[in-house]
């Protein structure tokens, strides 16, 4: 039964589409033309029965929702970009060759108000922000469970939840068909859907990253040779070694089976989102300290929150058995961790696109996979978690696997089919254990169509894995946000707050300032 609520819709053959109007889709990697496009390789792979994903984005608003001024705002931007305007259909009469084509948008079959049974103040639930937060987090996990969506239409949703939280006035929440696009192109398209509340007429800031600085030249031209050729080696060293582990964890290399660990099935049942907040700038102190980068420490708090979380339900009782167990040596954790393998889209790019501009931005899934291991050890200095972390994401700095791995994924759909790159990809996210990113927002508050934003929260679903792990930072925030396959999963919310200790107790163990 579940597996066939979540199967794909059945396309319609493009001679039976209605009312085609404006300029036809853009493809995937391309932006503009007059004729329909195909859709990429990712985007066929996410229209794949059993990797048939959703992404939802949940936004906590500052004020009760304006439905209508939101409707108004989504006409005049969102529905005006080519993705979120054009339908999947068949190109051909066998129905394997699809295409994006432009349609009309009806705005009203996108923007969904449910009945909540309550008022703004959430006086109908009871009065309690506790009892509002459980309705919201019921009714976006519930988003995971709903039918797919009809096909005959462009394939997005916004559900305008006006229900006082602990955090926020409202929520609106997006569900988004991941063919669409990746995460990182569409959490940078709605942002460029916001304005600076401080000014309603400028778009999102968002922070730059800072490069370290090459190291100065020597003047000693054959130790320069030296050390180039040790840095070619190391490269094609680690390039190969992590093809080789890719190609052998799509195929038979699994993860050690863990609480964590989702079974068959993972990706037909029902999702839990759960969010909580970190301070940015301790997550800063931490990386200022240990002189690193944010991600570096962010892997550092996962591992740590993960080995956390394992040493408690080892060391439960089972159930008619007084013996506990100790949190076994070596295990195999990793992470199937989405690559971009193109630079961040700019938020002025992307609002130019939507105001029909042939802006020159590349538009897709461009989408790659590393393999990102997490350690599973209880250490007794909570700085060797920043440690091993930034040890990682060193050695994956230095690998060409991302970049490879797309171009050979790309050739192998292109020469033989979806199904193979299908198999491939589904080996290799059904034998690690999560799904892990980390994404930067903006750093100032913004408005969504004069609705300012308290939180970002994405996450996505359709995938078999059993947890989901998000990093999303806004203005001085990090929200950390987890789907989660309940049956695995159960406690959610005693994962989160291991994260939330394993940043105190890492901040804590740095070495004090004189």
């Amino acid at each position: 039964m579940e597996s066939t609520k979540r199967r794909p819709p059945p396309l319609t053959h493009s001679r039976s589409i209605g009312t085609v109007v404006g300029r036809s889709g853009f493809g995937d990697g391309a932006v503009g033309g007059d004729a329909a496009e195909p859709v990429s390789p990712a985007g066929l792979l996410f229209r794949q029965r059993r990797f048939d994903c959703y992404i939802v984005a949940a936004l906590g608003i500052g004020v009760p929702i304006d439905v209508d001024a939101v409707k108004s705002g989504l006409v005049s931007t969102l529905v005006r970009h080519p993705r979120f305007s054009s339908v999947l259909v068949a190109g051909d009469d066998s129905g394997e060759k699809l295409k994006w084509v432009r349609t009309k948008v009806v705005i009203d079959d996108h923007v969904v108000v449910p009945d909540l049974g309550a008022d703004s103040s959430g006086e109908g639930i009871g009065g309690s922000a506790s009892s509002a937060d459980k309705v919201v987090e019921d009714y976006v996990s519930n988003l995971s469970a709903a039918p797919p969506m009809d096909a005959s239409r462009p394939l997005w949703e916004l559900h305008v939840l006006n229900l006082r939280t602990s955090e926020a006035a409202a929520v609106a929440v997006f569900r988004i068909h991941h063919s669409l696009g990746d995460g990182l192109s569409l959490i940078s398209l709605l942002l460029a859907c916001t304005r600076r509340t401080a000014d309603p007429t400028s778009l999102p800031t968002l922070p730059q990253p800072r490069l370290p600085l090459p190291p100065p030249p020597r003047s000693n031209a054959l130790l320069n040779a030296i050390l180039f050729l040790w840095a070619l080696i190391v490269l094609t060293w680690n390039t190969a070694a992590d093809l080789f582990d890719l190609l052998a964890s799509s195929a038979w290399l699994k993860d050690t089976p863990t609480p964590l660990k989702g079974g068959a099935g993972t990706e037909l049942r029902r999702k839990r989102f759960v969010h909580r907040t970190l301070r940015l700038d301790d997550v800063k102190e931490i990386k200022d300290s240990m002189n690193c980068t944010i991600n570096d420490v962010l892997v550092g708090v996962t591992s740590a929150s993960i080995s956390r979380y394992l040493n408690r339900r080892y060391g439960e009782a089972d159930e008619g058995n007084d013996s506990k167990k100790e949190l076994p040596a070596n295990i195999r954790l990793r992470s199937a961790m989405l690559f971009n393998v193109r630079p961040q889209l700019g938020i002025q790019a992307l609002a130019e696109m939507m105001d029909g501009k042939n802006c020159g931005v590349a538009w897709g899934n461009l989408l790659s996979y590393i393999i990102l291991p997490f350690p599973v050890i209880m250490y007794n200095d909570p700085l060797d978690y920043v440690r091993a972390g930034k040890a990682i994401a060193e050695r994956k700095k230095n690998s060409l696997q991302a970049i490879l791995t797309y171009r050979c994924a790309h050739f192998c759909v292109r020469k033989f089919g979806i199904k193979p790159g299908v198999a491939m990809i589904r080996g290799l996210v059904s034998n690690t254990t999560l799904s892990y990113s980390n994404i930067v927002g903006p750093v100032d508050e913004v408005s969504f169509y004069g609705h300012p934003i308290v939180y970002i929260a994405p996450s996505v679903y359709g995938h078999p894995h059993a947890l989901t792990l998000h990093y999303q930072s806004y203005i001085n925030e990090m929200r950390v946000v987890l789907g989660v396959d309940e049956s695995t999963i159960p406690d959610s919310h005693q994962l989160l707050a291991d994260i939330v200790e394993s940043v105190k107790l890492i901040k804590e163990a740095l070495p004090k300032k004189l």
